[in-house]
Parts: C-alpha cells; structure tokens; sequence
C-alpha cells in the first residue's frame, strides 16, 4: 500500500494531574459528538449553531446531487433545523480552484442576503472536487462520504458540524472555510474555547512532522514568551510557507524542538512514534476570516469579473499574510497543477490586496487531523487504525444486518448500511456500504464495494474498487459499475493513443486489458479532452438494465484481466467514469440508499 498523501498527527502537552494527551482528546471528542446528536432534527437557538452552512460545487449537476442530499437529511432530521443551508456552484468554463469557489460563495452571499450577512457566522465547505483518488464519493460527493458512525449513519457533513459545534458561539462575524474530506480532532482545558474573534484571518495550527510539512502548510511563528506548552495557544503568524521544503522551513526558522509531545506520522502503510525531541513544524487544517476581510475579497472578485485560473485559497490567500510576507512566493509554480499566463498577475493582486492583513494562529498541541480522501487512506482508517475508532467510536458494523465481521492481524471489515446474507464472507481490510451482497458472495482483503447488489457467487479478488451508479439515459434508467483496482491512479493521464500502455489496470498494462475485452485503439475509446487520455475517461465500463447485472458484468471483465481469461465487451454500451457522472441518476441512488435503510429498521436488527 503507497504511503498516504497526508498523515496524521498528535501533540500531546501533558500537564500535571490531567488525564493522558490520548484519553482526553477522545473524551473531548465523544462530548462534541454527544451535543450534535442532541441538536438533530432540533430548531437551533440564535447563537447556538451556524447561521450559514454553504458547500460549494463544481457544475451544476454537482449542484442538483447536493441540494437533493440536503433535502434528504433536512426531510430526516438528521441536521440541526432553522439553519439555512446552501450549495454554491463554480461558474462554468475554466476550473477556478478552492480559493476562485471561496470568492464566488462570497458573491453569492451577497446576493442572497445583501447587508444582512455582516452579522452572520457562516461555515464554508469545499466540495466541489470529483473525487478521482476515492470514486464511491465522485457520484454523490465527498462531503456525503458515509461514515461508521451513527443512527442514522453520520456522513463527512454531520461530522464536520459535530467537531466544530462550539464554534458559532465563540465567532465573531465572518466565515470558516474547511474541506471535505479532512477530520481535525483536538482537546483543550475544560473552560477553555478556541475564539475567532479577531480581526483579519485566524487560522488551526496543529504540530507535525518535518515531512508531514512538506504537503501542507507551515506557520513561522512570531516569537513567544511563555515557554510552556499548552493544548491551546493563541500566536501571530510571522509568515506562511505553502508546501515548503524540509530545508526552507529551516531557512525561515519554522523548525521546532520539544520533548513535550509524541508525533504520529504514516509512512509504508505503517504508523510509527517519532522520537522525543523531534524537530517538528506547527500545519495547517481549516482557517477563519472576519467579515471586513471577507468584504475586501468580495469588492476584488467583482472588479476583475471572470476568473481564468486556478486560485487556491490556503497557497494564494494565506502566502499574502503575516508581516514577513513578500511577493517572492507568487513566481513559484511548482505546487501549481496547470500553469495558467494569468496566475502570477492574480497572485500578485491577491498579495497586495491582503499585504499587512494578520494572520492569527491557534496552536493545538493535544490535536490529530485525518484525511480521507484517497482509497488507501479511506480503507485504513476504518478497518486497521485503532486511534480514530478509539476516538470517534467507528463500528466495524454500522447499520446493517449482518452477522459478524473477521479480523486479521488488527484489521476488521467494515460494513455501513448494508445488508449481507449470512453465507457472505468479507475479507479484513475491506469496506462494504450501501450493498446488497447475496448468498456466498466472497469479497477479498482490502476492497472497496459502493452501492452495488451481488447475488451471485462471483469472487471479488482482493484490492478489488467496485462501485455501482443509477444512470438517467433518454429518459430510462440504467446502470453502471465502475470495477478497478483500489490502488489504480484514475488522474494519470497520457496525451497520445501510441502512450496508453503507460497506463495500468489493477496492475496490467491497460493495452494488454484492451486485447482481453476484445476493444480496439481508437480516439472514441475516451471521452473528453482527446489529449488526456487516463482510465477516468477510458469508455470501458458495459450499460446494463439492472443494477444486479451491472455488476456482475463489470466483475467479470475485472476477472477476466485478474485469470488472463477473454471476456468480449463488443456486445455493449460502454462509458467512461467521466460519463457515468453526467448521466448519473441521483435520486434513484438515493431511493436504493433509502429501501436499505427501511429493511434494516424494519428487520429491527441495529448493530
């Protein structure tokens, strides 16, 4: 298993007399949990809870899905009542990045509410990504993802307002911009609260590894008086380093020494204690801006009008901050994914737009943040690592009827509203949800099984992504199954047809698949941009009437490739996951969601 993109990470300044840095961060985390369950399906007092909570989208299908999901939950009670909830839409035409989506949420905003938003707190969500790392979210989207948690089941939503319940109240106005598909734990003393209630930005800090460091961003902290540490510090930020190297943190004195705390980071797929006294840097998670700055932004995006390029609201936005910031850090490029002609002149505006703006930061020693957002880290975190389940109270069992889960050398299965027959068997390190698994269904170690109804005897081989999707195509619904290998890399992509045998389908040149499937090397292979050619827009996967068949077709064209057998997909309609997400029929994905979620109730049989 390749070593996780992001880690995690935990400071534990322990003070005399208090419990251990690990039992009061799943304490604290238990109590956040506890008073969000309370607020479910409850009309919220003023102040109480967020006035806004915005999730942005990339296009308007995106759009649809959400505001359907939303509507879904508000009509269950599963989310605190009398908040408005929205969904922000990227204008269509170039991609815009989180930083161009932060600034359309703000003119949408203004908008809706005019003056009025002055006075309210708002919790903004990115979202608007397609998943690519971790597809049985691209449908439906990250912050839906479904969690072992819950009754009913917690998606990235409900989890995102539980650890921040006690913000709102401790908010001036102004807005809190997170992502999707990251989880930021943290404990501080009993009466203390972390308050964003001064002025400019303020910004989670969280303890971290050198090289955990190197894919975030750093705080250089101005210097500070009080030598001890605490689980919560308040300190300015001299100046933000976006994804640095080990050596230019040391170069802008960002490095750290400390005895204080243990460092958790991943590496290998193993997670090992660094030793005390290790160099470490303070990161970023989420970040607060008050409602004049956020005024300012706004009054920038309407005077430039269109945004041609990708801005990215932690790179762009908090690089400019800080009294050591220069317009040095808007020529590099080498984090930047499409390299745009107008980036650097926007990068440039941007910093003398917020050039002497502050940049608060609030230190959490005691804290540990997670990121979900690719298929290794989403297998290992709820079958195999004990922290997070400690903490949270993940089930290996959640809302389903099934009989048992195994476990192998510390790993279980993970199974989340679904219903299997008791003949199933599912390997450790695998994760079943929203599934219908039939008599003798064999599913291998460290699978990934989404929306999907399997009643025959096929084996799913271990490392096997199987994820299904309702289609709406003229007008009658249809199926799909997406069928890969969990560790496949959906995003690489090649320019030429001579070029796609750099590609690899669970672990096969995809040429030598091609020849198994019986499909011929032409442009109408792919979908979209000809010059980009990848398996997320290979037209590979068969169009089928039921959802059952779907399944078990696209299982048998990942088999035949797994025995190097034939299996001929000539006789089919064939789409790209690209495509499948066009035509995807969210509302009947979430009436299948729906008719499991009725059987377990009515079976009466909760774990």
């Amino acid at each position: 298993m390749r070593a996780l993109r992001r880690g995690l990470w935990l400071g534990g300044a322990m003070a005399a007399a208090r419990d251990p840095p690990e039992v009061s961060l799943r304490e604290a985390t238990q109590r956040k949990l506890r008073r969000f369950s309370q607020l479910r399906g409850k009309v919220v007092a003023p102040g109480e809870f967020w006035d806004i909570v915005a999730i942005t989208a990339a296009d308007e299908k995106q759009e649809l899905a959400y505001n359907q999901q939303l509507s879904e939950k508000l009509k269950r009670k599963e989310l605190p009542l009398g908040v408005q909830y929205h969904v922000f839409v990227d204008p269509a035409g170039a991609k815009i990045g989180n930083g161009g989506s932060t600034l359309c949420a703000l003119q949408c905003l203004e908008k809706l509410y005019g003056d009025k938003w002055n006075s309210f707190t708002i919790l903004l969500i990115h979202s608007g990504g397609y998943s690519q790392r971790l597809p049985n979210a691209s449908a439906l989207g990250k912050i839906f993802t479904a969690l072992p948690l819950g009754n009913p089941i917690y998606q990235m939503l409900e989890l995102k307002l539980a650890m921040y319940i006690d913000f709102p109240s401790h908010m001036n106005p102004g807005i809190l911009i997170t992502c999707a598909d990251d989880i930021e734990l943290y404990s501080i003393g009993e009466f203390e609260f972390i308050r964003f209630d001064k002025p400019g930005f303020t910004a989670l800090a969280h303890p971290s590894s050198l090289t955990i460091g190197t894919t975030h961003g750093v705080f250089v902290l101005e210097p500070f008086d009080d030598l001890k540490h605490r689980d919560l510090e308040y300190r300015s930020c001299h100046l933000f380093l976006h994804k640095p190297s080990i050596e230019k943190m040391y170069q802008f004195n960002a490095v750290c020494r400390s005895g204080h705390f243990c460092q958790q980071d991943f590496a290998g797929g193993d997670i090992a204690d660094l030793k005390l006294d290790s160099d470490y840097v303070y990161t970023d998670s989420l970040f607060y801006m008050d409602h004049k700055s956020a005024k300012m932004l706004l009054a920038f995006y309407e005077k430039i009008g269109t945004l041609s390029c990708e801005i990215d609201a932690y790179g762009d936005f908090l690089q400019a901050l800080g009294p050591g910031a220069t317009v040095e850090y808007t020529r590099n490029t080498s984090n930047v994914i499409k390299e745009e002609s107008e980036l650097l002149e926007m990068r440039q505006r941007i910093f003398h737009l917020l050039k002497g703006t502050s940049l608060n930061v609030v230190v959490l020693n005691n804290s540990k943040f997670y990121h979900i957002g690719t298929t290794e880290e989403y297998l290992f975190y709820f079958t195999s690592d004990n922290s997070l389940k400690s903490e949270l109270g993940l089930q290996s069992i959640t809302f389903s009827i099934f009989p048992d889960t195994r476990e192998c050398s510390g790993k279980t299965s993970c199974i989340i509203q679904s219903i299997l027959d008791s003949t199933c068997s599912v390997a450790p390190g695998s994760v079943v949800e929203y599934s219908r698994l039939g008599p003798d269904v064999s599913v291998g170690e460290n699978c990934i099984v989404s929306g999907s109804h399997i009643i025959t005897k096929a084996p799913l081989p271990a490392y096997s992504f199987v994820c299904s999707l309702s289609l709406k195509m003229n007008r009658c619904l249809k199926y799909s199954t997406m069928a890969f290998g969990v560790q496949d890399n959906l995003k690489k992509s090649v320019k030429t047809l001579s070029d796609i045998k750099l590609l690899q389908y669970f672990g096969v040149c995809f040429l030598s698949c091609l020849d198994v499937w019986n499909l011929k090397v032409t442009e109408q292979l792919f979908s979209g941009n000809k010059t980009c050619l990848s398996l997320w827009t290979a037209r590979i996967f068969p169009v089928c009437s039921s959802l059952s068949d779907s399944v078990t077709t696209s299982l048998r064209m990942l088999n035949a490739v797994k025995n190097k057998s034939t299996f001929s997909l000539n006789s089919y309609r064939l789409l790209s996951i690209e495509e499948m997400l066009i035509y995807k029929d969210v509302e009947d994905m979430i009436t299948y969601r729906e008719q499991i979620f009725l059987e377990v109730s009515l079976k009466g049989n909760l774990i």
